[in-house]
């Protein structure tokens, strides 16, 4: 069993972060999904973006780490769009975590990363926020560091595509990114 905690994305803590919390627990691992809007949520991405500059990025932050000192020190980072940067915040100060899950984001790696941490990352090919240029330049960065990376980049489809209630939304690609992210925690939860 690996413990993972879930960051949301731009919108705040949503159905799509808990049914992605409920299948990662349905495969036996323990799943935390802090909600860093403190119960607000947007209905589009202008107005999350609108959102979170209310909320501030600090208290974001905070939030965050709030509830990774709930955690065990090898908790599985995981974010959804805006959660991968709230990932790369905690990230530096969370050097033991036992793998990283990118969804529809990028995260900066960290100077002091851990050397062959497993990071998973899936993006929509191209994506608004992870332009194919900046996923070859992380991918490279990841070689850098020695840093065990993973990329899925699913083409033709809109950035959010595994959200249900979101008009990127595509079934087969929400699908075949779950398999792989739960083979991906399974790998994680056999060596912890």
């Amino acid at each position: 069993m690996a413990t993972i905690v879930l960051f949301h994305s731009v919108l705040g803590l949503r159905a799509v972060e808990q049914q992605a919390a409920e299948r990662m627990r349905g495969a036996g691992h323990d799943v935390v999904t802090p909600d860093l809007y403190a119960g607000l949520t947007a209905p589009s991405v202008d107005e999350g973006l609108d959102l979170m500059g209310k909320v501030g990025w600090e208290i974001i932050c905070g939030r965050a780490r709030a509830a990774l000192l709930q955690t065990s020190r090898d908790a599985v980072l995981a974010g959804h769009s805006m959660g991968a940067g709230v990932v790369s915040a905690v990230w530096p100060e969370r050097i033991a975590a036992a793998g990283v899950v990118l969804l529809h984001g990028l995260a900066d790696i960290p100077t002091n990363v851990r050397r062959h941490i497993p990071v998973a990352v899936h993006v929509a090919d191209p994506d608004t926020f992870a332009l194919p240029e900046q996923v070859a330049g992380w991918s490279a960065a990841a070689k850098r560091c020695q840093v065990k990376a993973e990329i899925f980049t699913y083409p033709g489809i809109g950035h959010f595509y595994t959200d249900r209630a979101l008009p990127d939304y595509n079934a087969p690609a929400a699908e075949l990114t779950w398999s792989r992210v739960l083979a991906f925690l399974e790998t994680i939860a056999r060596k912890t």
